[in-house]
């Protein structure tokens, strides 16, 4: 997922990363990866074939001062199953970046 050996990704989660140069106008102005649990597809929406992945994000400061996108699968709970987030499905990440690789 990254160039930096050291980094280690968490299930259902990722970052996104600003493009430091564009090469042309239509390249991507963010890049970056999410390692999704495959065995846990337990509260993931289908429609028409094509799997439904939420996500939520937070913009956080690395410590070298660049900004970036963390993100996380949010597991879709219907309504109809009392529209609350299991609790098991919560996620949580370190204070700590250290091991953001730029």
């Amino acid at each position: 997922m990254s160039t930096n050996s050291d980094f280690k990704p968490l299930p259902d989660s990722g970052q996104l990363f600003a493009t430091q140069s564009k090469k042309t106008p239509k390249s991507p102005d963010y890049f970056g990866s999410i390692a999704l649990n495959m065995k846990d597809l337990t509260n993931i929406k289908t429609e028409n074939g094509l799997v439904i992945v939420k996500l939520s994000g937070w913009k956080k400061v690395s410590k070298s001062g660049k900004t970036f996108l963390s993100v996380a699968v949010d597991r879709f709970v219907p309504n109809t199953q009392g529209g609350v987030r299991q609790e098991s499905q919560a996620q949580s990440f370190p204070d700590d970046d250290s091991d953001i690789p730029f």
